[in-house]
């Protein structure tokens, strides 16, 4: 049994689902995946199912009925996770912005120097953004510097959604189900694991704009992180971090 399950919410990722599994399989760690599939209408499901064969002891699906939200996503396999006894669990995208190379140095700031989450971050020293158009860049640069400024938190790369968590983390923060579901959720994730006292550390990435498939962002879930920061910042006001 591993002690490592890399966590990868999909909708209508047909074109990169299997390259993305054969990246993550081909490490050296022993990492097992997760895939949580929202009735995907492209067949990503299928792929996944096919290459169980090939990997039945490592890949895992879990198919929910209609898309329902990454952050949803995110916990179904957390709780999926953690049921199943795993030691280190990762957020990743299917899309490879996140480098799968990357998983390790998430994974030995956790189980080698001790901290508890460890981001995947574009914007400590080392870190960067490629293909990605400067109005993109600037926007996302101007939300964390927001998240920051109201939440007191010290991540510089707030919205990131590559993580690696110890399971003690989840455990706590899913004491109470988190409130949003877009970027909003990443950043409420951190928040919480910031104020509950766990050690966080930022490992810089290269994140990377898809080259397939479809960008899932839209509007909706800008306006949660916008205003779920607030949200999230007067409901701290009012709460025990225990």
């Amino acid at each position: 049994m591993s002690r490592y399950l890399v966590i990868i919410p999909t909708y209508k990722e047909k074109d990169n689902v299997e390259l993305m599994i054969r990246a993550v399989f081909a490490l050296s760690s022993p990492l097992h995946i997760l895939i949580v599939d929202d009735s995907s209408p492209d067949g990503t499901a299928d792929i996944v199912k096919s290459l169980q064969q090939e990997f039945p002891d490592r890949l895992f699906i879990e198919e929910r009925a209609g898309k329902l939200g990454l952050g949803t996503a995110y916990v179904h396999g957390f709780q999926w996770g953690l049921e199943k006894g795993y030691e280190f669990l990762f957020e990743m995208d299917c899309d490879f912005s996140h480098n799968p190379k990357d998983l390790e140095r998430l994974l030995a700031a956790c189980e080698t120097e001790g901290f508890d989450v460890a981001v995947g971050s574009r914007y400590v020293k080392g870190g960067k953004v490629e293909n990605w158009p400067r109005n993109r860049v600037l926007l996302s640069k101007y939300a964390s510097f927001y998240v920051r400024a109201v939440l007191w938190i010290p991540v510089r790369d707030t919205t990131a959604g590559f993580k690696c968590y110890r399971r003690q983390v989840l455990e706590k923060i899913l004491q109470e189900p988190p409130r949003f579901v877009g970027y909003a959720f990443q950043i409420e994730m951190k928040f919480r694991a910031w104020k509950y006292g766990f050690k966080i550390k930022e490992v810089p990435i290269t994140f990377t704009d898809r080259t397939r498939g479809e960008s899932k962002m839209s509007g909706a879930i800008f306006n949660e992180a916008v205003f779920g920061v607030l949200k999230m910042r007067w409901s701290s006001l009012f709460k025990k971090w225990k």
